[in-house]
């Protein structure tokens, strides 16, 4: 990490090294490669891939002694090095690392490296709070190991609430983002790339080749498989093709006003049923109360009370209540909405728009 005074992210010019090359399965393919067709070579690709990567066909690989510096029985994940170079994968970073710049160009933090400057979590610090607007009761720098590894504990902690990881683990923690692994610290920016509906557009499907290697009695042995970072573009919470109300937003304002204003009205007339009504479309729906209540009039069942948050104490307690009236909409035969709970509680009122206008096509004729 560097710090300088410039508006946008650079493009550093950093290398990364690449292990030794291992004589793998596919080079004893390669001349069956030359005289095969393309799909019969996939499929025994494939069943080679599938062999390797199943317990009972352990694969040797040949990984730079230096990476496993482990103690008896101790098992460490790491990526392959091959796999570091992939050009999917050093897309992913470079776009991490400029969305990372650009969103502190104002603090001149200069990333250049992935796991170099996220492991001790003073980027990752400064990155929540601009992300949120929050402040965090932390040391702003701590030199020791120990010393990073608090304030990356309580930093850490920080963003997993805010991304929801409560009962269910992410596939990161202190240790692993503190030790420079690279697959930790990808999952851990993705994430938070796709919560916060950050402006770039991150590569589809990109995999990685994890390597778990563990010592026993001297013998370091070590198994590898494929691990997905990205998915489709669409799971990312984004749009590949524009609708109806990106053009709304774009270039009819004078027509979107009119759409709200018939949403208000169809929502109203169900909801004066229980003695409510609601004004403004994009605050009224973040804790998702409405839209169960909402759902349970549309729909004509009872929404027991004891299934949503009646009143939502935290952003948590939002998100479930919003995903739980998504359940109620696709138990009544809808679509899947396109929006995410998220979008909805952090006010993002083209995603709002959205599922409402998704209920009012579905339900404008129901008494």
């Amino acid at each position: 990490m560097a710090t300088l005074n410039r508006p946008k992210s650079p493009h550093a010019n950093s290398t990364i090294k690449s292990g030794e090359k291992e004589e793998s399965f596919w080079d004893k393919f390669s001349t069956l490669g030359r005289k095969k067709g393309t799909k019969e070579v996939q499929k025994v690709q494939e069943e080679g891939k599938h062999a390797i990567d199943s317990p009972g066909a352990p694969s040797q690989i040949d990984i730079p002694p230096e990476d496993y510096a482990l103690r008896e029985h101790e098992q460490r994940t790491v990526i392959d090095p091959q796999s570091i170079n992939d050009p999917e994968v050093k897309k992913l970073q470079q776009i991490l690392i400029d969305w990372i710049n650009d969103e502190l160009a104002e603090q001149r933090i200069i990333v250049q490296s992935i796991d170099e400057d996220m492991y001790d979590g003073q980027v990752l610090h400064k990155l929540w709070e601009k992300l949120t607007g929050k402040k965090l009761d932390v040391l702003e720098v701590t030199q020791s190991e120990e010393g990073q590894r608090q304030k990356l504990n309580i930093v850490l902690n920080a963003v997993n609430h805010t991304l929801g990881f409560h009962q269910k683990l992410p596939k990161w923690s202190v240790e692993s983002v503190h030790s420079k692994n690279i697959v930790a610290i990808l999952h851990l920016l993705v994430a938070l790339v796709r919560h916060f509906r950050a402006p770039v557009r991150l590569p589809e499907n990109v995999f990685v080749t994890v390597v778990i290697a563990q010592k026993n009695g001297g013998v370091l042995n070590a198994q590898k498989f494929q691990e997905q970072i990205t998915s489709e573009y669409d799971d990312v919470g984004m749009r590949c093709e524009k609708d109806a109300f990106d053009t709304l937003f774009d270039s009819a304002p004078d027509k979107l006003t009119v759409v709200k204003k018939s949403l208000i009205t169809f929502v109203n007339k169900h909801l004066s049923k229980l003695n409510f009504e609601i004004t403004d479309l994009n605050s009224d729906f973040r804790d998702g109360v409405y839209l169960c209540l909402l759902m349970g009039l549309l729909g004509g069942f009872f929404v027991p009370l004891h299934e949503f948050h009646l009143t939502p104490q935290d952003t948590d307690q939002m998100v479930a209540n919003v995903a739980f009236s998504f359940d109620l909409m696709q138990d009544a035969g809808l679509p899947k909405p396109k929006a995410r709970p998220e979008d909805v509680v952090n006010m993002d009122l083209k995603s709002t728009l959205r599922v409402l206008y998704s209920l009012f096509t579905t339900f404008r004729n129901y008494a």
